[in-house]
């Protein structure tokens, strides 16, 4: 979908049947980064007028020096906050003088969004759901992270119909991730006050997000994706040079690698087949040790389809095990010497992966295993 007629379409939003819930909710700072667009900032700030419940929210603007007649319009709507600056900074750093001046919860929200019905209640819920919620973020139509599903809509009236009937808030479709994708995130204010801003060595942009996941989880929070939640996204408006964009994306790939000692997919890698022969009934209680655990990838995976399982990790890589450590009970040390605190008979899965033909390593794990259980 894209937007073909600017007046027709905030006429659309303006004129959506929508009924606000008035609901107490958390104050929220949406904080958006413009350098042109203003089409696309236009649309995005009418959807948030529209369906965002009045008094619950803030909305700053941090433009980079745009040419479109972007910084001209933002200063005349006397309802947002509005830094300009003299040069384009980056997406990273204007982020964070958004922050700076913000007084509620961080929503970073990319400008070439629409938001829709319900988009925020649904992510406050999920959001303070728990105390070891950090962060929260949408699906989308266009996003990476397993946060894109499949639609059929041609335009923002079919857009808007079809997510005020997707978006009912349903706990059951909150899932646990290794990181949430910038372009809408909603991170609880204590925790941006814990870690810090973002890393502006991502400078102008791309892996700043996948940095401050880890961090977050590095610091006992957990993310939930909602996938009772659904915004437009039209996609990358901001980087449109393809050339330009993989430069960046190398070159920041590289800076995480070099700040982390680790490559996030490789340290999150989900083992499906290890998970398919897992067989939990009616949701009981069980036991599961994964030797090897990198980051949590398959660990999270488990949680998401069970909601009743005691999972534990041992992971061999410091750094790795560390941020694993924030969200799961994980032992980090060598898995051949390590003294283990477990009670014999205790597990009723061990995941030993691409161990498990080494007799050594499976002798010492078989006495932690139920009877009846089984190492995968």
């Amino acid at each position: 979908m894209e937007s073909k007629d600017l007046l027709n379409d905030l006429k659309t939003i303006s004129d959506f049947k929508y009924i606000p819930s008035n609901k107490d909710s958390k104050f929220t700072s949406i904080i958006i980064v413009t350098f042109n667009g203003l089409e696309y900032t236009k649309l995005c700030i009418e959807s948030i007028r529209k369906f965002t419940e009045k008094e619950s929210y803030e909305i700053i603007v941090v433009d980079n020096n745009s040419t479109d007649g972007t910084k001209e319009w933002i200063s005349n709507e006397s309802d947002l906050k509005v830094i300009i600056n003299k040069d384009n900074l980056g997406f990273t750093t204007a982020c964070n003088e958004g922050i700076r001046i913000a007084r509620g919860d961080i929503l970073l929200l990319n400008n070439d969004v629409i938001v829709t019905p319900r988009w925020l209640d649904n992510l406050r819920e999920a959001l303070y759901s728990a105390p070891n919620i950090g962060a929260v973020g949408p699906v989308s139509n266009y996003v990476s992270n397993n946060q894109q599903i499949d639609v059929s809509y041609n335009n923002v009236y079919e857009m808007l119909k079809f997510a005020d009937e997707f978006n009912v808030s349903n706990s059951m479709l909150w899932e646990y991730k290794i990181k949430l994708i910038g372009y809408c995130y909603l991170i609880k204010k204590e925790v941006i006050d814990k870690v810090g801003l973002l890393d502006e060595r991502f400078t102008p942009g791309h892996y700043e997000d996948d940095d401050i996941s880890i961090r977050i989880i590095y610091s006992g929070y957990n993310l939930l994706m909602c996938k009772d939640t659904f915004i437009h996204h039209f996609g990358s408006a901001s980087f449109k040079k393809k050339d330009d964009l993989g430069i960046l994306i190398s070159t920041n790939y590289y800076k995480f690698i070099e700040k982390w000692g680790f490559e996030i997919a490789f340290g999150a890698p989900v083992k499906w087949d290890s998970i398919n022969k897992i067989n939990v009934r009616n949701n009981e209680e069980i036991n599961i040790l994964e030797v090897g655990c990198g980051l949590g990838g398959t660990l999270l995976e488990l949680k998401n389809r069970y909601k009743n399982l005691n999972l534990y990790g041992i992971e061999e890589n410091l750094v790795i095990g560390k941020v694993s450590k924030g969200v799961f009970n994980v032992i980090i040390d060598d898995v051949r010497t390590a003294e283990l605190p477990y009670p014999k008979r205790f597990f009723d899965y061990i995941l030993l992966g691409d161990k498990i033909n080494d007799k050594e390593i499976k002798d010492k794990f078989t006495m932690y295993l139920k009877v009846g259980g089984e190492i995968i």
